[in-house]
């Protein structure tokens, strides 16, 4: 793994469990200055006092639910009042409904949590980013994202469906960030299928992990940390990763055009300019 030099600041966001939570404290044994976004306050401090133990760094926290968009520019202002530079922003936190399901905000759960939000968060600090790295997943293929409505798979809900969909958003928005911000490497990854307690109650994702082979948590982020610690001259900009390798998403995540209108529609969505 290329080290960076330097002590560098990294914000986790879904950085209570799982990946993000197992992508902070290596990071941080690592020298790194990790911030740990997560929605539920115990967890959060239980997610500190890990990363505290393992690493001898102690975390910042910083609490905000991505079902609300007002929740997410209000993490932004933190943020920014916080540091003058993010070296990188782990796009990491995620939610599959089981259920159709609206947020305050009048949108599908999963498009706003997974994608609506994070992208929301990643414009608002995006002059201060050196670097973007966004959780995706394999489970692009059972989506069918259409930019010019986002709350479709609110229609003959599909758990899985309305998953993928917002799993291909993350892969379209991360390759046109890279190309309308050249100067900040942008990447998404497919962690593989892991055992954490993201979908604890969902017999559906349960089906899905008998057929595939499980991760731990540590291993499904490791692409995330080498995505964070590479050399950008060794990495492609805007590509989606498997196991550190570049692979082609499917064709309905790996459309220029289809990239754009749906950062359009995101940004409409969301209120900015």
């Amino acid at each position: 793994m290329e080290d960076l030099t330097g002590r560098r600041l990294v914000v986790v966001t879904g950085a209570s469990s799982g990946i993000g939570l197992a992508a902070a404290v290596h990071l941080a044994c690592r020298g790194d200055q990790v911030v740990l976004v997560g929605r539920d306050p115990a967890r959060l401090q239980a997610a500190a006092v890990r990363v505290r133990e393992t690493s001898g760094a102690r975390p910042e926290l910083f609490r905000a639910d991505f079902a609300s968009l007002d929740d997410v520019r209000r993490l932004a202002e933190q943020l920014r009042a916080a540091y003058d530079r993010i070296d990188v922003l782990a796009n990491n936190a995620g939610a599959i409904a089981l259920q159709p399901l609206s947020t305050v905000d009048g949108f599908e759960m999963s498009i706003q949590a997974n994608h609506l939000a994070p992208f929301l968060l990643t414009n608002l600090l995006a002059d201060r980013l050196g670097r973007i790295v966004v959780t995706a997943s394999g489970a692009h293929r059972f989506g069918s994202l259409d930019p010019g409505d986002l709350n479709a798979p609110l229609r003959g809900y599909r758990p899985l469906g309305a998953y993928g969909t917002s799993k291909q958003a993350n892969i379209l928005f991360t390759a046109e960030a890279a190309r309308r911000w050249p100067a900040i490497p942008a990447y998404s990854f497919h962690p593989g299928v892991v055992r954490t307690r993201f979908a604890n109650d969902s017999r559906i994702v349960a089906f899905g992990m008998r057929v595939m082979p499980f991760r731990t948590p540590e291993k499904a982020a490791e692409t995330l940390v080498w995505l964070a610690n590479q050399d950008r001259s060794r990495l492609v900009d805007g590509a989606y990763y498997i196991d550190r390798r570049v692979r082609r998403p499917y064709r309905k995540a790996a459309d220029p055009q289809k990239a754009a209108r749906l950062w359009e529609a995101s940004a409409k969505a969301v209120g900015l300019d």
